[in-house]
């Protein structure tokens, strides 16, 4: 898997978000929260992933926007080292429940520990 987030990577249908949120589990990792579904997508692509900051807690566009952008960033940056050896398809959602403003390094050691959950339950879900 490469370090890229491009357009066919990106969760779109809203069909298949409003899916999510009602069929999909959920694993957080305090302020990150990861609501995934298992599906099978025509392009062939492993994960499709959107992101997602609450407007109750941030007000202002430009803070819910820099949130998202380190929230995809992370994304980018850790999804080769945790989905290489999945064989499955999947619909996740990434959502920011927090109230603070995250760093960067803040958001990758989240990332890290909500894609270290994910695999356990996925692990676990399979025996």
């Amino acid at each position: 898997m490469k370090f890229t987030f491009n357009q066919k990577e990106k969760l779109k249908s809203k069909k298949l978000i409003e899916q999510l949120f009602t069929e999909g589990k959920s694993v957080s990792a305090f302020p990150l929260r990861l609501v995934y579904l298992p599906t099978i997508f025509d392009d062939g692509v492993l994960v499709k992933t959107g992101v997602s900051v609450s407007k109750r807690h941030f007000k202002t566009a430009v803070d819910r926007n820099r949130i998202k952008r380190l929230m995809r960033e992370s994304y980018r940056l850790n999804k080769a080292v945790h989905f290489n050896n999945l064989t499955a398809s999947y619909a996740f959602m990434i959502l920011y429940i927090g109230k603070e403003k995250p760093t960067l390094t803040e958001m990758q050691t989240r990332m890290k520990q909500l894609f270290e959950k994910f695999s356990k339950n996925i692990s676990e879900e399979k025996n």
